[in-house]
């Protein structure tokens, strides 16, 4: 017997059998914390939104009628509650305008990449959100820009552009900084990706 679909066990739940909702936690908790550890930048607050966006899916779940993916209407909740808490918790945490995304591993083992990724996490923050958020759902946990779109609660081509100016916007101001660098190799295989997905 094969795993089950998350939307199989979404149906699970709602017939009564609610231990199913623990398959769908440990699918899917991993990439939540990546989430709001990219919004929060600290380890504790992350596990509490990871928790809060479980319990707040799994109260809802009457109300998901499956028009999108469990993954993306839990990504969804999980964004929410990371703005709602950097919201009320201004002292603990930092203001998403300061989210940091983090590079590739790849690049870190080069002294001009750690210096370059460094670079490139200050030109995230002062990303507009969407564009951020759009980049992090495409490049960080590799959605598709229909799933991008519905976690964002926007049309599928605006999902797309706004990852597009995203990377457009680094692209530029990369090689504006140093047009040796060759960073054309950081954006290649998501621009191309963007043209077929």
């Amino acid at each position: 017997m094969g795993m089950k679909a998350d939307l199989d066990l979404v149906r699970e739940i709602k017939a009564g059998n609610r231990t199913a909702f623990s398959e769908l936690v440990s699918r899917h908790q991993k990439a939540i914390y990546r989430l709001a550890l990219r919004f929060t930048r600290d380890h504790g607050t992350a596990e509490d939104i990871v928790q809060d966006s479980f319990v707040k899916a799994y109260q809802a779940l009457g109300s998901f009628e499956e028009r999108s993916s469990f993954k993306s209407w839990l990504f969804r909740i999980a964004i929410n509650t990371s703005k709602n808490r950097l919201r009320s918790h201004d002292k603990d945490t930092v203001d998403i305008e300061d989210v940091t995304i983090a590079t590739a591993s790849r690049v870190e083992s080069d002294f001009e990449y750690k210096e370059t990724e460094g670079f490139i996490n200050e030109m995230v923050q002062k990303l507009p959100e969407r564009q951020r958020i759009a980049l992090s759902l495409r490049v960080f946990e590799d959605l598709s820009f229909q799933e991008i779109a519905t976690i964002m609660g926007c049309p599928y081509d605006t999902a797309k552009a706004n990852f597009r100016h995203a990377i457009l916007k680094l692209k530029k101001v990369l090689i504006e900084r140093n047009p040796d660098f060759g960073i054309e190799n950081l954006f290649r295989e998501n621009m191309n990706r963007t043209e077929s997905d």
